[in-house]
């Protein structure tokens, strides 16, 4: 696994108080890990200050699985 996606589940865990276990990149923010929409804004300003970007809102909207927030980073970083 790489080393972005077992950053990002840390923080997902931490923030939305689920077991790393059940996180998968197919995971649903919403639907799989019990999010809404507070949870999302926190988990991306979370995402924002531990990876040093910023994730504009129109694109934190359109994270619906770990998946669409991990390639995001990845298109991110130089």
């Amino acid at each position: 696994m790489d080393e972005l996606f077992e950053k990002m589940k840390k923080l997902i865990a931490d923030k939305l108080e689920v077991d790393e276990a059940k996180i998968t990149m197919d995971s649903s923010f919403r639907q799989d890990l019990g999010a809404d929409s507070l949870d999302t804004y926190e988990l991306v300003y979370a995402i924002e200050e531990e990876m040093g970007i910023s994730i504009p809102d129109e694109k934190a909207n359109e994270f619906e699985t770990v998946r669409d927030a991990l390639d995001y980073l990845k298109s991110q970083q130089k």
